[in-house]
């Protein structure tokens, strides 16, 4: 069974050496370059004993490591892209360098560096060279071992109809010479195929069985045959598989192709698109992690004289706890308890779930003033730090109604491809639901976002939930 984490290792591990002799190679060149350490320092090994060169060669790998993290590069360790691949490392030495750059212009730990440009250029191509070839190495030595069939990811059909024998087939022999990326260990037989008679080469489960299938042999890959199969269909069968937390391609129809904008997989096999991701780079992704938990983090610290008024508040105003916790699904369909500060009297749902409208007797008079300044969310900063939540992106509601937003919007499954966030655009453009109605209408919203994930974007939602929060438009 191939082991991603064990891939991933050795690019980690290769960058971190690959890196580290690049620097010390740095080193060896600056001393015979620039003439002054020479006089002061007379051999090469007292010049590399020097406790600023010795902590440089620690640090320096460790801060290109951060790097090459929030590049994305270690997210996806099969498939990679030679193009791809060359622009990332090419990217990271830049920016790498630029940071020694300035750090050499305020702390001046690396003496005699802006005595010769040139020598920045030649840490730059140090970097990139010595990294890059690493990688290339890796990244062939890989696709060779895949090509000839030492490497494969066992995956299961989504179908069990004999346009899905077929896809197998495809799959299995894509091209001449090529083995395969992917090993089939069977088909899954759906609701909608359960009719189908055609000979099956190979075990076929029901979907019901899926999940144990799946931690029983390994499965890597989820492989949806979309022959003959109308989007709903489609949706419904993914709704069924994102709480599985693995890769879901599709093969895809031109009504599939023309009603998306699709992520290609790989260009050498059988055309497959991957659904289970939203489209955001893989620099994207680790970057808003990234930036969530700082964001967070310092929010929690700063804020915390608030959370001590409003709990202060809270309390004189009615009785029950602070904060009030509800599970709510996230990410791949995940179910999370949910934090803010309670706004509600304590038996506000003892009939059952009912969302809140404008004028809810429900809801306490300290209660009315968080909801308008949108403050009884500020809690929810604990479920991004704990990766259950992102500052932006889709609201996270309720199974109970989720299940009423699906008989009328299947394409709502689409929001679990990405963490829910404290706001959204949703949020800013649409506000709170307080019916299934407008949580359809603002799903679109979010949908859209879906489409258009960027730190840019992020950014722009972030600045208008401020201006709605200081506005008082929160309800």
């Amino acid at each position: 069974m191939v082991s991603i984490q064990r891939q991933r290792m050795t690019y980690i591990i290769s960058d971190f050496l690959m890196t580290a002799l690049a620097w010390f190679v740095f080193n060896i060149i600056r001393y015979f370059d620039v003439v002054e350490p020479r006089v002061h320092i007379h051999t090469l090994s007292a010049f590399l004993s020097l406790p600023t060169v010795w902590l440089g060669q620690v640090l320096f790998p460790v801060l290109m490591m951060g790097l090459y993290y929030l590049s994305g590069y270690y997210n996806v360790v099969f498939f990679k892209s030679r193009v791809e691949e060359l622009i990332s490392t090419f990217t990271t030495a830049v920016i790498g360098t630029i940071i020694i750059y300035f750090l050499a212009i305020f702390n001046h730990p690396i003496p005699y560096l802006m005595s010769n440009h040139a020598l920045l250029m030649m840490l730059l191509g140090l970097l990139f060279a010595v990294v890059y070839s690493a990688r290339l190495t890796i990244t062939q030595i890989t696709a060779n071992r895949i090509r000839h069939g030492h490497l494969s990811f066992n995956a299961l059909i989504i179908g069990a109809s004999h346009h899905a024998v077929k896809l197998k087939e495809r799959l299995t022999h894509p091209t001449k010479g090529h083995t395969g990326f992917y090993k089939i260990l069977g088909y899954v037989q759906t609701d909608s195929n359960h009719n189908d008679r055609c000979h099956h080469d190979l075990p076929v489960y029901h979907i019901d069985n899926i999940e144990s299938a799946c931690r029983q042999y390994g499965v890597k890959y989820l492989i949806i045959d979309s022959h003959r199969m109308g989007m709903q269909a489609l949706l419904q069968i993914i709704n069924r598989l994102l709480p599985l937390d693995l890769p879901i391609l599709v093969s895809p129809t031109p009504f599939h192709l023309i009603a998306s904008r699709p992520k290609l997989d790989n260009i050498k096999g059988e055309p497959l698109i991957d659904i289970s991701h939203a489209n955001m780079s893989e620099s994207t992704r680790n970057l808003k992690r990234v930036g969530d938990i700082v964001f967070a983090s310092v929010a929690l610290i700063l804020l915390s004289p608030v959370f001590a008024i409003i709990s202060l508040c809270i309390k004189l105003d009615s009785p029950g706890p602070v904060f009030y916790t509800q599970e709510r699904i996230g990410l791949r369909k995940s179910p999370f308890r949910i934090i803010k500060f309670r706004t509600m009297r304590t038996d506000a749902e003892m009939g059952g779930p009912a969302l809140s409208s404008a004028n809810d007797n429900r809801v306490t008079r300290i209660g009315r003033h968080l909801r308008k300044y949108r403050l009884d969310e500020l809690p929810q900063f604990w479920n991004v730090i704990k990766g259950e939540m992102s500052i932006i992106g889709p609201r996270p509601e309720r199974e109970f109604y989720i299940k009423q937003i699906m008989k009328r919007a299947p394409y709502y499954i689409l929001v679990h491809q990405v963490r829910p966030g404290i706001t959204s655009l949703g949020m800013v453009k649409h506000g709170y639901a307080g019916n299934v109605d407008e949580m359809i209408e603002r799903l679109q919203y979010d949908l859209i976002y879906l489409e258009n994930v960027s730190l840019t974007v992020d950014m722009k939602i972030l600045i208008h939930t401020v201006s709605t929060v200081l506005k008082g438009r929160g309800v």
